[in-house]
Order: C-alpha cells, then structure tokens, then sequence
C-alpha cells in the first residue's frame, strides 16, 4: 500500500493474531480464584476500612455493656436519696476486695486471680434537679426490683432501712433466714455502718466532685458513717451463686 511518496507495508496475518487474542481475552470466563483476586484489588481498603469501623463499635458497644469485663465476684446494693460519689465507690470497692483476700475466704469465684467488688447504686434522685426527681426515682425503683428478681447484690447498703424493709421484705433475719410475712421490723438484720469496726477502719480517704457548677469535697469514711448494711434472704430456691461465701463475709464484717 502506498501513502503519498510513502510505501505501508502491512502483517495482515500478525494483526489478525493480536485482533484474535484481545477479542479472546475480553469474552474469556474468569475462575472463582481470578474474580475473587479481580474483586479484592479494587475493594481491598472498602474491606479494611469497614472492618476497623466495625470493631471500634463492637468494642465501644461491649466497654458500655460491661461485656468485656470480668464479672464480679460479689455485689453491693447501695439504696438512697443521692448518689454515693465516684471516689468513694471506687475506694470502697478496692477495699472491701482487699479485706475478703486478707480474711482469707474464698471468694474469687471467677478464679481469675483476684477479688472483685461491684456496688450497684439506686439513687433516688440521682443529685438531679426537682423536676426530673420522680423520673429518677422510678428508673432506679426499677433497676432495684431486677437486682433483686436477678439475685445479683447479697449486701444492702441503706440510707433508710427501715423503708426498704416495709416495701420489700428482703432483709435476712441475724441467723440469715428470711422474717414472717408480718415482720418488717430491721432489728437485728441490719447494723451501723459506724458499728462494724471492719468497715469504719477502713482506708478510703476523701472525695470530689463537681455537679451543677458546684464543688463538693470530703471524706468517703463520714459520708459513709450514717449508712446501715444488711444482707438478703431467699425466700426460694434461686439464691445467688456464691451465697455461702458471700455469708462468711457478713460473719467477718458483722463481727463486732
């Protein structure tokens, strides 16, 4: 072929091979192995990046639920108009698991190696404003009764025994037997936290806290001196697991 003052000189049989192998490729079935390969080169990072997004819910969602900590190896109930502070729970909670290990009970019931405490608190009020006291006040009545349906708090911790007693019954006779249904007396089934030496010697130092703008600072021991202990009875066979145990301790921290 002749172009101009130029010759062209075509391979009709080489371009004809190429049209063939390209056509060949294009209409060629890939295997599972070749689409699978295909896929994950162009949607690898989509796969990567939702993947650590994933597990960062997963893991935010388990911290909320508690679902990645260890369950507790023994409960308190505290019941009362406001909130224990953070501090002191936290220091209560260390001490009270120290005293069980320096009894020497058993009461690592998970056996993972160390003693844990859980106060649960059902606070009327929740410190918060008069308008939203009756909101509170239900919540935590109703947080209460799953405790107690769910026999998870073995000890009560009380601001106001006596009212507790009258409206749940729940409080263990000094033998550990449930009262008569005519009983809602708490003579003998609770005691002064100042009264328990085990408990008022204990080393829980101060605490702060800010709510509402206001700043409010003591110490955990006086805040804790008005409240009473107690402990639960069963009135059938569902009991908390580690009951027994959980009996020796009363015995220690009652032991005046």
């Amino acid at each position: 072929m002749r172009i101009g003052k130029f010759e062209y000189t075509e391979d009709t049989e080489s371009t004809d091979n190429l049209i063939r192998l390209i056509q060949s490729e294009t209409h060629r079935h890939l295997s599972g192995a070749e689409k699978w390969k295909n896929w994950w080169y162009y949607y690898k990072w989509y796969v990567l990046c939702g993947v650590i997004l994933i597990s960062i819910v997963i893991s935010q969602l388990g911290n909320a639920l508690g679902l990645w900590q260890p369950a507790p190896d023994f409960q308190i109930a505290y019941v009362g108009q406001t909130a224990l502070p953070e501090d002191t729970v936290n220091a209560l909670e260390d001490a009270l698991a120290a005293l069980g290990g320096d009894l020497g009970l058993d009461l690592d019931f998970n056996k993972d190696g160390k003693i844990i405490v859980q106060i649960n608190q059902y606070a009327a009020n929740s410190q918060s404003p008069d308008s939203d006291a009756h909101y509170y006040e239900t919540a935590a009545e109703i947080s209460l009764i799953g405790d107690i349906s769910d026999c998870d708090s073995y000890f009560f911790l009380l601001e106001n025994p006596d009212d507790f007693q009258r409206e749940h019954q729940l409080l263990a006779n000094p033998d550990g037997s449930c009262p008569d249904k005519t009983d809602v007396s708490t003579a003998g089934k609770v005691f002064s936290w100042s009264d328990c030496p085990a408990l008022s010697q204990l080393e829980l130092g101060s605490y702060s806290t800010s709510l509402f703008g206001q700043h409010t600072a003591g110490n955990s021991q006086e805040l804790l001196a008005g409240l009473f202990i107690g402990r639960r009875c069963f009135y059938t066979d569902t009991a908390t697991d580690n009951a027994a145990q959980c009996s020796a301790l009363w015995e220690r921290i009652t032991n005046r």
